[in-house]
């Protein structure tokens, strides 16, 4: 099947749909505390999901895995571990900034380390990126990406700028913008071992491949090693958080207020879906990324920008932005207008590379 750069766009943006959407669910959670519902989905964000859809989609998973040299799952599982700590500060900068803020300035350093560090790494940087034209259209891409994101973030700073301590805990219970910018400041570096963790696996396509995997589902075995990982982290974390809080009685109903039942079904719904929600993104971003061709590094550029454009989007859901002015959400907007120019830029660039550009 010969990839085509603009398919993969539109999984990317499922994909991104997919990440700024997860975490709508954990709000519908209650009298539950943070680790409590953090690992709850977690469960199916890094073992569930990733085993299931793998185990549909790939011809004789354990078999891949199993013919995969040791030290490539150990690299796809330690640098999913590195993502584990980005994955734990994303979710408390979300509770500080809230989504449209949160998301610009994570996803902004999430953008540059996770497409540039690749290739540099792998040597290719100048040859794929320098030297030709489809390369240097996607390093155009990437400025633009930059640029809409420092956009939405200005536009965020404007916001909070205008608001009372009050409005801002109206829309964000725990708004805290100096601890919110510092944790997103972690969370993006340390996000952006996940698309390291999928080029430390890139042969694991090339076995699954060749036991008759389709090539839109071979990245899938390189999800469960690298969510693996990531799973550690979390759960290490979530697990010192319960001893800590004594908050393990959750899990059968207990409430965080120490105050009658938790509604545990609900809870335990909305958290599975929350969690399988997160996985998603990956699963639509490993599809975009089989569509982009030489240059599917670019693929993290797009999700990245899918997820600010779907994050912002939700912020208005959730009225946010209620309190801004117009000018405001005109640059809001602007920022993004610019998103959503710069994944079309990039998807010619990947199809420039394949020959099929004017």
């Amino acid at each position: 099947m010969t990839p085509n750069p603009l398919i993969g766009i539109l999984y990317h943006w499922l994909g991104g749909l997919a990440s700024a959407s997860f975490y709508v669910p954990y709000r519908g959670v209650k009298r539950w505390s943070w680790e409590i519902y953090w690992l709850t989905g977690g469960i199916f964000s890094w073992v569930v999901a990733p085993w299931f859809f793998a185990g549909l989609q790939t011809h004789d998973l354990l078999g891949v895995l199993g013919r995969t040299p040791t030290n490539i799952k150990l690299w796809a599982i330690f640098f999913g571990v590195l993502w584990g700590f980005g994955g734990l500060g994303y979710g408390l900068v979300m509770r500080y900034l809230g989504l449209s803020l949160g998301m610009a300035v994570v996803l902004g350093l999430c953008t540059v380390f996770g497409t540039l560090i690749p290739p540099l790494f792998t040597g290719e940087f100048h040859e794929k990126l320098l030297a030709t034209a489809s390369g240097n259209i996607v390093l155009l891409g990437l400025a633009l990406t930059l640029l809409g994101i420092v956009i939405v973030a200005i536009a965020g700073g404007k916001k909070d700028a205008m608001l009372t301590e009050e409005q801002k805990r109206a829309v964000v219970a725990e708004f805290d913008f100096k601890k919110g910018v510092i944790v997103a400041i972690f969370a993006g570096i340390m996000s952006a071992c996940f698309a390291f963790g999928l080029a430390a696996g890139e042969p694991i396509k090339a076995v699954s491949a060749a036991a008759g995997t389709g090539p839109l589902w071979t990245g899938l075995p390189v999800l469960c090693l690298v969510m693996f990982g990531g799973l550690l982290t979390n759960a290490i974390w979530c697990a010192i958080l319960i001893v800590r809080n004594r908050s393990v009685g959750q899990f059968a109903g207990a409430a965080s207020d120490g105050n009658g039942r938790a509604p545990l079904l609900a809870n335990y719904a909305l958290s599975a879906l929350a969690g399988t929600t997160w996985y998603f993104q990956f699963f639509f971003y490993t599809m975009g990324e089989s569509q982009m061709g030489r240059l599917g590094f670019s693929s993290w550029t797009v999700h990245m920008a899918s997820i600010i454009i779907f994050g912002t989007l939700w912020g208005f859901a959730f009225r946010e932005w209620k309190d801004a002015g117009p000018k405001v959400k005109a640059i809001v907007w602007c920022g993004i207008g610019m998103l959503l120019i710069a994944t079309i830029v990039i998807g010619y660039g990947n199809r420039l590379a394949l020959g099929t550009g004017v």
